[in-house]
Parts: structure tokens; C-alpha cells; sequence
């Protein structure tokens, strides 16, 4: 076995990028604090080909020399806009069709592997932040929660973890729809 060079990657350009069709989720971030989980949440997006990164609350915005650290460049690949209220931001994406899902552990939340979004489902996934988790007003304000099974003696995963293995799981469903 020998690693691949960048150029047997087979990458698109950024302008490429930006006009190739996306996967059918957005991700809103309600008062992530720490500006390397919101880069690390730009290259996730970057990485599954997301619509577009909601920055809500008290969440950082590019560019900040810290979100580069860790997003490498995706934040000109993503598509991102700044809401001050979290709330606005996931009413204005069911306005537009989307279903919006929190990921929190509440007593009617959905384990992540038995969630399955219908046919042409547009998703939205809000992610909270890093000490409090998603707001309550958001979450009696989403569709549904989705919720990572955890068998150890921490009861969450980082966020920047979190987007990933949710990201992960949904293109794979999404994408097993449309085949």
C-alpha cells in the first residue's frame, strides 16, 4: 500500500466546489465557543458537500485565524451565514422546507442508527454548544432530536466529533435513498 499524492485525490477546485450539488443538509451551530470546532465544522461540511453552515448566537465567524486552524481553507469552499438568534435561524429553514433535527439528549430523542429521513427530505442538524448543549427554545422548536448511543462515563461526545459521525451517518442514508 502506498499513500496517495494530492494529485490521485482527484479534488475539485474551490469554483467547482461551489457549483457541484450538494447533499441535502445544513448544519447550524447554536453558540459553539471554541473556534477550532467551528473550523473543524467547515471541513466536515467541506468534506460531505453540505448546502451551507448556520452560525448562530455567540458562534465565531471567518475569518478568524483560529477557524483556519482548523478548517484549511473551508471556509471559502462553504457556504455560511451569521444569525444572532438560533431560533430565527431554524424557523426560517422550516419555512423553506427544511426538517430540522437537534442533536441532545431529551426523553423522546431518536437514537442516531433508527433515525432513516424520508425521500427527499431536506435536513437541518443543530449542533449546541460545547458545555450546554442545544438551547431548550430550539429544541422545542426542531422537528425532532437525534441522539448518539454512548456507552462510557462521559455523556457527550466534543462537537467537532459529534458533526462528523452525524454527517457520516446521514450522507450514507441519503445517499442509499437515491440509489
Amino acid at each position: 500500500m502506498q499513500k496517495l499524492s494530492m494529485d490521485q485525490l482527484n479534488r475539485v477546485d474551490v469554483e467547482t466546489f461551489k457549483n457541484q450539488d450538494k447533499t441535502p443538509l445544513v448544519v447550524v451551530l447554536d453558540s459553539v465557543r471554541s473556534m477550532h470546532n467551528v473550523g473543524s465544522a467547515f471541513r466536515t461540511g467541506d468534506a460531505f458537500a453540505v448546502e451551507k453552515i448556520l452560525l448562530c448566537g455567540i458562534t465565531g465567524t471567518p475569518p478568524h485565524r483560529e477557524i483556519e486552524k482548523t478548517a484549511l481553507g473551508a471556509t471559502q469552499s462553504v457556504v455560511w451565514e451569521y444569525h444572532k438568534q438560533t431560533l430565527d435561524a431554524v424557523k426560517i429553514l422550516q419555512s423553506e422546507g427544511y426538517k430540522v433535527y437537534s442533536i441532545e439528549q431529551v426523553d423522546k430523542s431518536i437514537s442516531l442508527q433508527n433515525f432513516q429521513p424520508a425521500e427527499n427530505e431536506k435536513i437541518a442538524i443543530v449542533f449546541g454548544n460545547e458545555v450546554h448543549g442545544v438551547e431548550e427554545e430550539v429544541i422545542a422548536a426542531s422537528d425532532g432530536c437525534l441522539e448518539i448511543p454512548q456507552f462510557g462515563t462521559k455523556h457527550s461526545f466534543n462537537v467537532s466529533v459529534t458533526i462528523g459521525i452525524v454527517l457520516w451517518d446521514l450522507v450514507n442514508k441519503l445517499n442509499f435513498i437515491k440509489k
